[in-house]
């Protein structure tokens, strides 16, 4: 349960990313890019902690 509950809040916490990511995006480019890759490795994170691919 634990493991699903960390997977979960990744998730979430790269949709509060991505939101950022596309707002900055207007702003400061580099910026943007640079969240948006915090955006890939949260998102990432989190399906492999929920073991969609194991």
């Amino acid at each position: 349960m634990d493991t699903d509950l960390w997977g979960l809040a990744l998730l979430a916490l790269g949709g509060f990313l991505a939101g950022g990511a596309y707002a900055l995006w207007k702003i400061h480019r580099v910026l943007g890019l640079l969240m948006g890759a915090c955006v890939v490795l949260a998102v990432a994170s989190g399906v492999l902690r929920l073991g969609y691919f194991s």
